[in-house]
């Protein structure tokens, strides 16, 4: 039986990324899923401190990088993601 590999799978769609993103941070943070919208600031409305920011953009990229080989959020690309939507918007464009 052949390893999985990221062709097997289609593109992500926006529901998928956001149910990524919005589970992750919600273990990461210890709160409940549903609490998490795409309007939210992670810094404003999360309270979510660099260290939760980078512990998230490590489990993005080990599970965006299981469908798309290659994908990195990259340092310098950090300070601009303010938003859940901001880091959707990222990965839909990164990941295509």
């Amino acid at each position: 039986m052949p390893a999985e590999t990221h062709v097997e799978h289609g593109p992500l769609s926006r529901a998928e990324v956001f149910g990524l993103i919005r589970d992750r941070l919600a273990d990461i943070l210890e709160i409940e899923p549903a609490t998490i919208s795409e309007g939210d600031s992670f810094q404003d409305d999360l309270d979510a401190d660099s260290l939760a920011l980078i512990e998230l953009v490590e489990a993005i990229e080990e599970e965006v990088g299981e469908r798309s080989v290659g994908f990195r959020i990259e340092d310098e690309d950090l300070e601009d993601l303010k938003t859940v939507r901001d880091a959707v918007d990222y990965v839909l464009a990164r990941a295509a």
